[in-house]
């Protein structure tokens, strides 16, 4: 019987999930490997608390040599996240011809394509399927079951915490603030949550998706990136008389003029699927030429989802040790020497329909103001909507376009805002309506 000698960098909640996983399933997962998955030594800078385990012959060290250099490990999972010294380590540990799995989405996104080369050079594994939507195979999926496919479109919801608190500002009609610090109190978003609602995190998950779906490693500063923090009550309660969800979608779009990146909250039909995904879940669309539109659903973070993806990764080394067939699936899915490099669009020459929200006096004329504005700049309404009078208050004036150019919708906004009758900056959140 064959083994596999694991060293664990970080022993956070997710360190601490996959520890229980390998401990609690052994004889599982050495029948369905041929190999027996054994935790060696763990690296933490408190190696002294006691995280409700029993560890039995499990090392714990402060010295995280003893992990990356150590004779006695085959496997590194680096669990510590961020980028350093999580880069440096996983480098190191290439270098001294182990193998990686990692959770971390901000090193891969950042650093990726350089540490897959360096895997390759040395052929050891560079594995990252927790990276992305936690317990979801979206990862596994692309590099493995759609590899028969030209991959033309990838969207969805890749942050949880983003997608409770629009569900709960929906649902319970409060405003962002009150909903993130149920959230906070709730475990649900951290104390610091700039990562999340700012579209960090899902903008480094769809860096990674891109580069497995369409053969070529975007740089991460060419990801247009929008948070919620300005989604608004106002605009959750109209997206919903209109028949619309707001959620905080990811998509990349490749086609033959190039590569369209964003992060951004999105309006979508309330009949399709994506609107129907709630609360901390995530989904992932993937469209490919002969497969369609296929979908991926459910937890995208946590202790024991995370783990399961952890070590889903070290049973596809295990495995593939167990038959000498290392790197048999490229990590990015495209071989490293095939990568491409594609134009990626400015969002100026995004095409799309806009739903438009502005702050207005409401007194005779202001109605004219505006639509003047937006014939000038040749944008075309499908839709306005107002409600409620109000002799000192500004009241909402929402309107939706047709297709335009995000250029278009810019300038417009930019020349109403230095209107008189507009009393706060005006507002715009992108329609999606071809969504499944």
């Amino acid at each position: 019987m064959k083994e596999l000698r694991i060293g664990l960098l970080g022993f956070g909640v997710v360190g601490r999930g996959v520890v229980d996983l390998l401990l609690t399933q052994t004889a599982l997962l050495r029948e369905r490997t041929g190999v027996t998955l054994r935790l060696v030594r763990i690296a933490t800078r408190t190696p002294q608390r006691d995280r409700g385990l029993d560890l039995g012959a499990v090392e714990l060290t402060a010295d995280v040599d003893r992990v990356v250099a150590a004779d006695d490990i085959d496997v590194v999972i680096e669990l510590i996240g961020g980028l350093e010294p999580a880069r440096s380590l996983v480098l190191k540990a290439l270098q001294q011809g182990k193998h990686v799995v990692t959770a971390n989405k901000a090193l891969i996104a950042t650093h990726g394509e350089m540490l897959v080369s360096q895997a390759a050079a040395v052929g050891r594994e560079l594995l990252f399927e927790a990276a992305v939507a936690g317990a979801v195979p979206v990862i596994k999926v692309l590099r493995e079951s759609l590899a028969a496919n030209r991959v033309d479109q990838i969207y969805g919801i890749l942050n949880g915490t983003c997608n409770y608190i629009l569900t709960e500002m929906r649902e319970k009609g409060v405003s962002f603030a009150a909903v993130l610090k149920e959230a906070q109190a709730k475990g649900f978003a951290e104390a610091d949550p700039s990562f999340d609602v700012d579209g960090i995190d899902a903008a480094h998950k769809l860096a990674i998706l891109a580069a497995i779906g369409f053969g070529s490693f975007p740089r991460f500063d060419q990801i247009h990136i929008e948070g919620i923090r300005h989604v608004s009550d106002v605009d959750i309660q109209w997206a919903n008389e209109m028949g619309y969800r707001i959620k905080l979608l990811g998509i990349a779009k490749q086609d033959a003029g190039g590569v369209e990146l964003r992060v951004q909250p999105t309006l979508v039909p309330v009949t399709g699927m994506v609107a129907s995904v709630e609360g901390v879940f995530n989904a992932v669309f993937i469209r490919g030429d002969f497969s369609g539109t296929t979908m991926y659903y459910g937890r995208g973070a946590g202790e024991r989802p995370t783990a399961s993806s952890v070590v889903a990764d070290l049973v596809d080394i295990a495995r593939n040790n167990r038959v000498d067939n290392l790197q048999r699936v490229a990590s990015f899915s495209t071989l490293p020497e095939y990568l491409a490099t594609y134009p990626v669009r400015e969002t100026d020459d995004w095409q799309g329909e806009y739903y438009l929200r502005l702050a207005v006096a409401d007194r005779p004329g202001v109605l004219a103001e505006v639509t003047a504005v937006l014939a000038r700049q040749q944008i075309s309404i499908d839709a306005i909507h107002q409600k409620g009078r109000s002799a000192v208050e500004a009241v909402p004036l929402i309107m939706v376009t047709h297709a335009t150019t995000e250029r278009q919708v810019r300038a417009a906004l930019a020349e109403m805002e230095q209107l008189d009758a507009v009393r706060e900056t005006p507002r715009f959140i992108r329609i999606e309506p071809s969504f499944i």
